[in-house]
């Protein structure tokens, strides 16, 4: 079969996607990955009654879908299918409540979907402020930004198991106390790598900034105004900020849920990282207070 890819393309191939033995040799063409990976997916039409005359004629097609590069999934998929992981999503979301144990249960879930060739995507807005008391144990919260270090860190040493290195989005509410702080938080290109950052702007904000008004720092954890900012000046240090590195970005956070599909499972609060800004939007099925 003459597939039309390039010296590049198979380049990467073979240093990313196609199987290795425990040496690291190559041991897979790419014929036999876009094999591997249509006989994979036409498989799992057997749980819905499909005989195994269709099962094998699917696969032809999904094989030469790929062949042609008239349909290309995404790089789990082609990394992962009909091997024993078998995890073939690219794109999540966690969500992270205000407790050390939410944050670091959240950072071993993200480590192992790093490993497995996944993004992911968090919203760091229910987090105390830096510097607020914390009652048990009579310490001073650390901050948003701090425990996204954490998370940097972590992806960083996973890597992904060699093959992608890990990507995450972080998302931080414009009415967060900490919200000037992370804007500037990737001022210095050699820190928070790992990440691209956006800020959760609502429809109350812009409304707000068309009159040049004040609007409320509201603290996540007590629900109480802590500081008042002026719109027009956050909003210029965003856009002084996105014009010298390219971050942070915003999500308009109301309009995407304007256009929730599931409300019932809750509000949606961020986004996974996606090479299109909000191409791909992941609910996070827990109640936003």
């Amino acid at each position: 079969m003459n597939l039309k890819l390039s010296e590049n393309a198979l380049r990467v191939l073979e240093r990313r996607y196609l199987n290795k033995d425990e040496k690291g040799k190559v041991i897979e063409t790419t014929e036999e990955m876009f094999r591997r990976v249509a006989k994979a997916i036409a498989s799992a039409d057997k749980y819905y009654g499909k005989s195994e005359k269709e099962i094998s004629e699917l696969e032809e097609v999904f094989f030469r879908a790929m062949t042609n590069l008239e349909f290309m999934p995404n790089s789990p998929c082609l990394m992962n299918a009909g091997k024993d992981l078998g995890q073939l999503s690219a794109c999540f979301t966690l969500p992270i409540n205000d407790s050390m144990d939410s944050i670091f249960e959240a950072l071993k879930s993200t480590a192992m979907i790093h490993k497995s060739g996944g993004g992911t995507g968090f919203s760091f807005s229910r987090l105390r402020p830096k510097n607020s008391v914390v009652r048990s144990t009579g310490g001073v919260a650390s901050g948003p930004v701090s425990f996204m270090k954490v998370y940097d860190a972590a992806t960083e040493a996973v890597k992904q198991g060699g093959t992608r290195r890990g990507a995450n989005m972080g998302i931080l509410s414009i009415e967060h106390p900490d919200i000037m702080e992370f804007i500037i938080c990737k001022e210095n290109n050699k820190e928070i790598t790992n990440f691209n950052i956006s800020v959760a702007v609502t429809n109350d904000f812009m409304e707000k900034l068309g009159k040049g008004q004040d609007y409320d720092l509201i603290d996540p954890h007590t629900h109480e105004v802590v500081k008042c900012l002026n719109t027009k000046e956050v909003f210029d240090l965003i856009v002084r900020q996105a014009h010298k590195n390219g971050e942070p970005g915003i999500i308009f956070i109301d309009r995407i849920n304007q256009h929730n599909p599931t409300p019932k499972l809750g509000m949606i609060e961020s986004t996974n990282l996606a090479e299109n800004s909000l191409s791909c939007l992941t609910k996070v099925a827990t109640w936003v207070p």
